[in-house]
């Protein structure tokens, strides 16, 4: 099992931080192991903390009070979450669910904010992290208005495999079914199914139960660029 350092080495905001910071946030730490299914946290919630996924996969999302769901992302390695309620101290806006056994590092947000009290220059540090998470956000809503459905999901497959611009090295085979596929973009899964079917067609992607490989990642981007 490779240790928290090595595994958030991997991802780019962790990786240009201050050694000191890296640091202080390791020592900080401690490791808290998900079973399948299990709740973090649920919209409304208290702030707990900021956690980072070591091994595993959350599911962040919420249910509408008639039960439908919306599927904002899976979080996976080396990506950190929860730091919007590190900022204005307000309850969870998501829940978060274990998707497997899932390991995370937590950081318990009063020995966090103790900590940035005594060295407020590293706020800049988590708001980089905020800011990213901003970003993606207003691509993500200018997508679901102006792309047709292929070239969307086209799109968030690769930014999946590129870990929305954090991870440092692409995954191209994708644990995602097509009905997470359909909750995160809010299309039918039939319609999910029918696009991933051409594009395995076409020799762009290969599929298997509950996993989505890319195989011809060019032609996807092509894809992806191509509004229509």
């Amino acid at each position: 099992m490779d240790d928290p350092r090595t595994l958030l080495l991997h991802g780019q905001w962790f990786r240009q931080l201050p050694f000191s910071v890296q640091d202080s946030l390791l020592a900080l730490g401690r490791s808290r192991t998900l079973a399948a299914g299990q709740c973090l946290f649920q919209r409304g919630d208290a702030p707990c903390g900021l956690y980072a996924v070591l091994e595993g996969a959350m599911r962040v999302g919420a249910v509408s009070p008639e039960g439908k769901e919306a599927l904002l992302t899976l979080v996976e390695s080396p990506h950190w979450f929860g730091e919007i309620s590190l900022f204005d101290g307000q309850p969870r806006t998501h829940d978060a669910y274990a998707e497997g056994t899932t390991r995370l590092l937590w950081i318990p947000q009063a020995p966090l904010l103790d900590w940035l009290a005594r060295e407020p220059g590293h706020w800049r540090d988590l708001a980089l992290l905020m800011s990213h998470k901003l970003r993606w956000v207003f691509v993500a809503l200018e997508q679901q208005s102006l792309l047709a459905a292929a070239p969307r999901l086209a799109h968030r497959l690769l930014q999946i495999a590129e870990g929305y611009g954090e991870r440092d090295v692409a995954q191209w085979h994708l644990q995602i079914s097509q009905e997470q596929l359909a909750l995160m973009l809010s299309l039918s899964r039939q319609t999910i199914n029918q696009i991933l079917r051409n594009l395995e067609q076409s020799g762009v992607v290969r599929l298997g139960y509950g996993e989505v490989e890319i195989v011809d990642a060019p032609r996807l981007r092509a894809l992806a660029a191509h509004p229509g």
